[in-house]
């Protein structure tokens, strides 16, 4: 599987996802090629290299030349834009009148609309009344189909991000003087993970924003994988302390790594990753009710489930349920242990582990095709273990104890 990590170490625009995505290897002249096949003119789009910090990497600046006036845009760089502005269904006019492939049209135009439906809230009116003023029309189409291209073009299969960076202070709009972040911009992260960055100026933008919560399949921390290129997308500004940049890395990683059950392939060493816990003490809850909070979390996602006797408050006997959960299923499984035990709230805690990259193979033994896990650090095998259903069917069908079929397994595994 193939995975980008959007590292917004300072912020996030269209025009830094682009630069991100170019020097990260992507090819300008591929991402215009697309751009051209919507029926739009005036516009042009170039690359340079930048630094920021010390820190080497690509500006990418969407220029337009068509009836405009100036307005100081994100990052204090001035775009030109259409004297009225251009309403979203115009601009997605454009793009469904493109020779784009349908996919490109169906995600750009839907984070187009997530745009104007934030505009549109804020300021009480309807998404078509809403205008790009300050989108700039036809660079949003630029900043937003570009990236989406960019992203097809390097072959992703998963984009995780990383928590977005609120910072303060004020820009100025065609509505005046907004707070920072944009209130557009606040409405686009609601619901997403952030941090705050003492930072005076816009850090994140309205389509930095959109394609950030749109494009990303979960956010949190980088995931494991083999990293093959990483790209820098400068911004126009240079903040105090903090490279202005945002980073892209681009690497390659196994569709079950590390997830529930550790990594598949040939791996030099252990594989790093974070796991949340979500724990409840329990000490009124009828033993009969825990295997349908053991089935259900496990249906929603959880890696491990287990119970450990304790005592809690007055010397009452409980259980300390607990449940191991990647990221991403952390909240689903979170509402199953409140939705099926009587517990009012749960512990969550971030763990480091460490997992075997593993193989599985199957072994012929008397009772039939057994499935085996091996765990390896490289060639070396570490440990192996034979697959409970596999054995437990076997023992059924063939009428022997379960450890009979074990222990023929284990020696399969041991002579393959």
């Amino acid at each position: 599987m193939r995975i980008a990590y959007l590292d917004v170490l300072a912020g996030i625009s269209g025009d830094m996802t682009l630069g991100a995505l170019v020097d990260a290897g992507v090819s300008l002249d591929a991402i215009r090629e697309e751009l051209e096949k919507i029926p739009m003119h005036g516009w042009q789009i170039e690359a340079v290299p930048c630094s920021k910090s010390g820190i080497a990497g690509t500006q990418v600046k969407v220029s337009l030349h068509e009836h405009h006036h100036q307005h100081e845009g994100h990052e204090g760089h001035d775009h030109h834009h259409h004297h009225h502005g251009r309403s979203c269904k115009e601009l997605v006019d454009l793009i469904e009148g493109s020779s784009l492939d349908p996919e490109v049209v169906e995600q750009s135009t839907a984070i187009l609309w997530r745009v104007a439906d934030a505009e549109a809230k804020i300021h009480s009116t309807t998404r078509d009344a809403v205008h790009f003023h300050e989108l700039g029309g036809l660079d949003s189409i630029v900043d937003i189909v570009g990236a989406v291209v960019g992203f097809r073009l390097l072959g992703v299969d998963e984009i995780v991000c990383s928590p977005l960076p609120i910072s303060h202070g004020f820009v100025d709009c065609a509505h005046g003087r907004l707070p920072v972040p944009a209130p557009a911009t606040t409405e686009l992260m609601k619901g997403f993970p952030t941090f705050p960055v003492d930072v005076d100026g816009e850090t994140v933008t309205p389509t930095g924003a959109a394609l950030a919560t749109s494009l990303a399949n979960r956010f949190g921390e980088a995931p494991a994988m083999t990293i093959e290129a990483i790209g820098y997308g400068c911004g126009q500004k240079d903040w105090p302390g903090m490279p202005n940049v945002l980073r892209l890395l681009v690497g390659e990683r196994s569709g079950a790594m590390p997830g529930i059950e550790g990594g598949e392939g040939t791996w030099g060493a252990l594989i790093g990753d974070r796991i949340n816990v979500i724990e409840a003490n329990l000490d009124d809850m009828s033993p009969e009710l825990f295997p349908r909070v053991v089935e259900r979390a496990f249906e929603a996602g959880a890696a491990d489930v287990w119970m450990t006797p304790i005592y809690m408050k007055k010397g009452r006997p409980g259980t300390q349920l607990s449940v191991a959960a990647s990221p991403e299923v952390t909240e689903a499984v979170a509402a199953v242990v409140l939705e099926e035990s009587t517990s009012f709230g749960v512990r969550i805690s971030n763990w480091e582990r460490r997992c075997l990259p593993r193989e599985k193979v199957e072994v012929e033994t008397p009772y039939g095709p057994i499935g085996i896990k091996i765990g390896k650090i490289g060639d070396r095998q570490v440990t192996c273990s034979a697959e409970y259903e596999d054995c437990a069917r076997a023992a059924r069908e063939h009428g022997v104890p379960l450890k009979e079929v074990y222990a023929a397994a284990m020696d399969a595994a041991r002579k393959k």
